[in-house]
């Protein structure tokens, strides 16, 4: 798994993409716990996704720390875009990108430049995440 924070936008696009393919393997297994996961689902495994993909252990702290800031972030983001969140794979995006901005891996300007590149460039990373 990756630890080193990308170094460009295309580098966190390759990621984003490695990450929600990450999450999306834990679809099948909703029913074992009672749950029907679809992808719209996945955003909740963002900070986890993070977590991991960083290399960071999962602490209840960081566990709290990471999904909190996501969450709340989602809540108030819906609210002012609701249209783009509603694509998974930007919904994920925000998710995952707020909780390296959570854990001071990324500044606010950099999350901002990274999830607007994502917003942009969602069709090719849907297409990638596809195939």
């Amino acid at each position: 798994m990756p630890t080193q924070i990308p170094q460009s936008l295309f580098e966190w696009m390759n990621e984003i993409v490695c990450a929600y393919k990450d999450a999306a393997e834990a679809i099948p297994f909703g029913f074992s716990v009672n749950a029907e996961l679809t992808k719209h689902e996945l955003f909740h495994f963002a900070p986890l996704v993070c977590l991991k993909f960083r290399g960071i252990k999962r602490t209840q702290k960081s566990q709290k720390l990471v999904t909190e800031a996501a969450l709340s972030s989602y809540v108030a983001n819906e609210q002012v875009h609701g249209n783009s969140l509603t694509h998974s794979i930007m919904a994920f995006s925000l998710c995952y990108i707020v909780s390296h901005y959570a854990l001071d891996l990324i500044n606010e300007t950099e999350s901002r430049n990274i999830l607007d590149f994502i917003l942009r460039h969602l069709d090719e990373i849907e297409k990638r995440i596809e195939s």
